[in-house]
């Protein structure tokens, strides 16, 4: 980087007040046209009390949003349009379909959306959907792949037996995990290990329930809950069943096959009551040791912790899985109630954060009834009593 792009950033950081004196080889350090625009936009979001900001003009918003669009890179447009909610207000701006259009959709804005859900006006709902239907496509085809082999994957391995009946014997996998045993003279395998398929059981192999929180602080992990949802939905191997809840709960199992319907069904914001929640999730609970109930909440319990934690206990107790996530997103360490989570780790309920890349393999190691401590520690996700990390 020469001495002048050197300088020209710190121009930019600094803004034109604060970088009087610059100079380069003791003359005004002058910027291009290009950097004159990065230098004005820069300014009406971090210098508005000056410049007078982006006031309340949607026409001048919008035109400042495909600006910054222009002149950075994606990565900093992100950290520009999620500063811009904070310091210009422009939750309330982004109703217009006008200003919709003209933002680079991320799950930062869908989240944004989600808490405005209740006051977008009829005008700029479908914008705001299309917004939402693009990212939630977008991370489906970045999770779908992984998180069906994972998923599958794990059904299979937890439906094999190294006792099986002869019909249900694997022939070539037994052969090729018997090769060792090869007796050239008789020009056969000896197998001292079968290896083939359990009887299957009629019914379905897998239930998973997803119950969600919808608190203003957890939007990151309702997208993505949304879009796990509609794939493990699509497992024919697994019924899916789909609970958000603040102090009422709500079932969108029905809305699955579309993430953008579940998360337009959602409404961020409000209490949180995680036994009213738990105790609907345990009246669906109908073959516990088939059952993995992942709870993803900050567990800031606005209701009865005590029940909470007895009825955690009697699903555990019941034979199920229970996990407490408490996050589901590519943020770092989550904000939490430290102590109910150690207290759901006394009782055999796991709590840690999880990135959506990890999250196939958890289901993945939860199926299998792996230990799920040990996954983590494997994974350098530290589990929590009162100590919790991203994975």
């Amino acid at each position: 980087m020469s001495d002048e792009e050197r300088l020209t950033r710190w121009r930019l950081i600094l803004g034109a007040d604060e970088a009087d004196g610059v100079t380069l080889d003791g003359a005004p350090l002058t910027l291009s046209a290009d950097d004159g625009n990065r230098d004005r936009v820069l300014g009406d979001l971090y210098d508005g009390t000056r410049r007078g900001g982006l006031g309340a003009s949607s026409p001048r918003v919008a035109r400042w949003l495909g600006d910054i669009r222009s002149y950075f890179p994606s990565s900093v447009v992100q950290v520009m349009q999620g500063d811009a909610m904070e310091r210009l207000g422009l939750s309330q701006l982004l109703l217009e379909p006008e200003m919709m259009k003209a933002v680079q959709p991320d799950i930062s804005l869908v989240s944004t959306l989600l808490s405005l859900t209740g006051v977008i006006p009829a005008h700029s709902k479908e914008t705001a959907r299309a917004v939402v239907r693009h990212v939630t496509q977008e991370l489906e085809e970045r999770l779908r792949s992984r998180t069906i082999q994972a998923v599958t994957g794990a059904l299979d391995r937890s439906n094999r037996t190294n006792r099986p009946r002869m019909r249900d014997i694997d022939w070539d996998r037994t052969i090729t995990a018997n090769l060792k045993h090869y007796l050239p003279e008789y020009n056969t395998v000896v197998p001292e290990r079968l290896v083939g398929n359990a009887r299957r059981r009629p019914q379905v192999q897998r239930e998973i329930i997803l119950c969600i929180d919808s608190s203003g602080s957890m939007g990151q992990s309702v997208v993505y809950s949304s879009v796990f949802g509609a794939v493990l939905a699509s497992v024919s191997s697994l019924t899916t069943r789909l609970v958000v809840f603040d102090t009422a709960v709500v079932d969108l199992t029905e809305e699955l096959d579309d993430p953008v319907d579940v998360l337009f069904g959602v409404q961020l914001g409000g209490g949180t009551d995680i036994n009213r929640a738990l105790a609907y999730c345990q009246g669906h609970i109908t073959r516990p040791t088939d059952t993995v109930l992942v709870l993803i909440s900050d567990l800031e319990e606005g209701g009865i912790a005590e029940e909470m934690l007895r009825r955690s206990r009697e699903i555990v107790d019941s034979g199920a899985t229970m996990i407490a996530l408490l996050a589901l997103s590519d943020d770092g360490r989550p904000h939490y109630d430290a102590g109910h989570a150690a207290a759901l780790a006394e009782i055999g309920v796991p709590a840690f954060a999880c990135t959506p890349d990890l999250f196939p393999d958890l289901m993945a190691a939860a199926i299998q009834r792996l230990d799920l401590g040990g996954w983590a520690a494997a994974n350098d996700i530290v589990t929590t009593h009162g100590e919790a990390a991203t994975g």
